[in-house]
């Protein structure tokens, strides 16, 4: 799998009125045979059987129109062959009016019943049931009762009704609008505007560019140098088959560092000297991820925490709670950081040496400077890996993996995980996606390369999502919460069930991570 000489450049009617012609036939046959039924009656049971078979042709001209419209784009003869059918029971209709008239006058039209129906008293022995008087839940602003004006004339009343308690929004609006709303509530973003209208809305996007990087090493130790960047192993293909299980037993998992992590990107930003006078937010990706991804995963809960310092936005990491994980689970979380070290250059391990002691702790992570919109963000990213042009321009790749496709999950593959992928990537200017595709036994079944942007092309011939929307997106979400938020105040911003609308709570502290990076020094 060779990037050298890829470009790694990002950013660069008639069947209708054939229809309606043949309905307009069926029902110009129903309505004459109408006609014919409803003149030809002289006594009651003639006109009964005539009125009666009228409203049969009825049905059937309209279910043959029904079927000419079917039919025509099958075979054309059918349609003259229902034309002729009702012209065949028009002719029968009438023959039955008055060629047997006569014999027709003797039958007994309700049958057997007709005895019982003629003792049955005209006045019933129970009484009539008295409803309950319908109240008027939906104007609760409103003193009289009913709709429209005031029965008095004389406005809204200003005392409740006597005898009722208040009805504290019950029975109009959403319907999760009567729940508990959290006393931290400070403002909310509704998620109203629709797919349509967002992308017409064009965002501009700067391309990200690396300022600075930092790594982490075996132990926690964080060194603000690229040692831990890996390199991309172009043969990869040569290890299809692999069992993705090897290693488990030294598998070191990766601690949540709360905002520890957010004070390595803090102290990577002062040790170069990055000014932040004119930066509006700070985070890392993962933050926008969730925010972008919103646009279209409307299921996945998130919160963050929003501390604004001098104009500056800083946006932390935070984990919701999780369910344990079961042994499965972890294998399967495993399965990508063996992929991941398939993928790139160990010179510690020989070839065809099995892979033993994976730390999930060590990584190398990119600080980016970007825009969105009108707003400048400074973001920390981890990279997987890198690999380079002939020329010698070093770019990065993203490595993932997934379970391999079938015909019943290809299109949630390319509506969820491909737009994550493709979110990930665009924001941090990674322009190759290697993906290794995995059975559920944990074997390597094959790879496929991407590039970031033909993703978009992709998606796009089968509508499923388009990625200037969740640019659009977000530019709408940083624009309300910047304007929001105050100087020297904590939040929390959260998207919980019932996943409508984006919530800003207030927050009782500001982590240590940022405090200490605010202080001089």
């Amino acid at each position: 799998m060779d990037f050298s000489e890829q470009d790694v450049d990002l950013f660069g009617d008639d069947n209708n009125n054939n229809n309606n012609n043949n309905n307009d036939d069926s029902r110009d046959s129903s309505s004459s045979h109408s006609s014919s039924s409803s003149s030809s009656g002289s006594s009651s049971s003639s006109a009964a059987s005539s009125s009666s078979n009228g409203s049969d042709g009825g049905d059937s001209s309209s279910a043959s129109g029904s079927a000419s419209s079917g039919g025509e784009e099958e075979n054309g003869e059918e349609v003259d062959n229902v034309n002729t059918n009702n012209y065949d029971y028009n002719y029968n209709s009438e023959k039955g009016a008055y060629g047997y008239e006569e014999e027709q006058e003797d039958k007994d039209l309700f049958g057997s019943d007709n005895e019982d129906y003629c003792k049955t008293p005209a006045i019933s022995p129970f009484s009539i049931p008295v409803l309950p008087v319908i109240r008027n839940t939906n104007n609760p602003g409103r003193g009289g009762f009913g709709r429209g004006r005031w029965q008095n004339d004389r406005g809204a009343g200003i005392l409740g009704r006597p005898g009722y308690p208040p009805r504290q929004g019950f029975g109009y609006g959403n319907k999760f609008a009567n729940g508990h709303r959290d006393e931290r509530f400070v403002s909310e973003l509704k998620l109203s505007r629709s797919e349509e209208t967002l992308s017409r809305k064009p965002t501009m996007f700067q391309e990200p560019c690396e300022i600075a990087c930092y790594s982490r090493v075996e132990g926690g130790e964080v060194c603000f140098d690229d040692r831990s960047l890996r390199l991309f192993k172009r043969l990869i293909t040569e290890d299809i088959g692999a069992d993705l299980n090897q290693g488990f037993d030294t598998f070191v998992e990766k601690k949540d560092l709360g905002s520890e992590g957010f004070g390595d990107l803090l102290a990577c930003i002062r040790d170069k000297n990055i000014p932040l006078q004119n930066i509006h937010f700070v985070t890392f990706r993962n933050n926008l991820n969730k925010i972008l991804a919103t646009a279209y995963i409307r299921n996945e809960p998130w919160e963050m925490g929003v501390h604004k310092r001098n104009g500056t936005v800083y946006l932390d990491v935070h984990k919701l709670p999780e369910r344990p994980q079961s042994e499965l689970d972890r294998r399967r979380c495993y399965w990508g950081y063996c992929f991941e070290s398939l993928a790139t250059e160990d010179p510690r391990r020989a070839d065809g040496e099995e892979i033993r002691h994976i730390d999930a702790n060590v990584e190398y992570c990119s600080v980016i400077k970007t825009k969105l919109g009108a707003h400048r963000i400074m973001m920390g990213a981890e990279m997987d890996c890198c690999d380079s042009t002939d020329e010698g321009r070093r770019f990065y790749v993203e490595l993932k993996t997934s379970r391999e496709l079938n015909y019943h999950t290809e299109e949630r593959y390319e509506r969820e995980k491909l737009l994550k992928f493709w979110i990930q990537s665009f924001l941090a200017g990674v322009p190759y996606i290697v993906i290794g595709f995995r059975d559920d036994s944990g074997r390597l079944v094959r790879t496929e390369r991407l590039r970031t942007k033909d993703i978009t092309h992709r998606v796009k011939m089968k509508n499923y999502w388009q990625g200037g929307v969740c640019l659009a997106f977000a530019d709408e979400v940083l624009c309300w919460l910047y304007g929001t938020v105050k100087e020297n105040e904590d939040y929390i911003l959260q998207f919980a069930p019932p996943f409508n609308r984006l919530e800003l709570l207030q927050a009782q502290s500001c982590p240590d991570a940022i405090t200490n990076h605010l202080e001089p020094s």
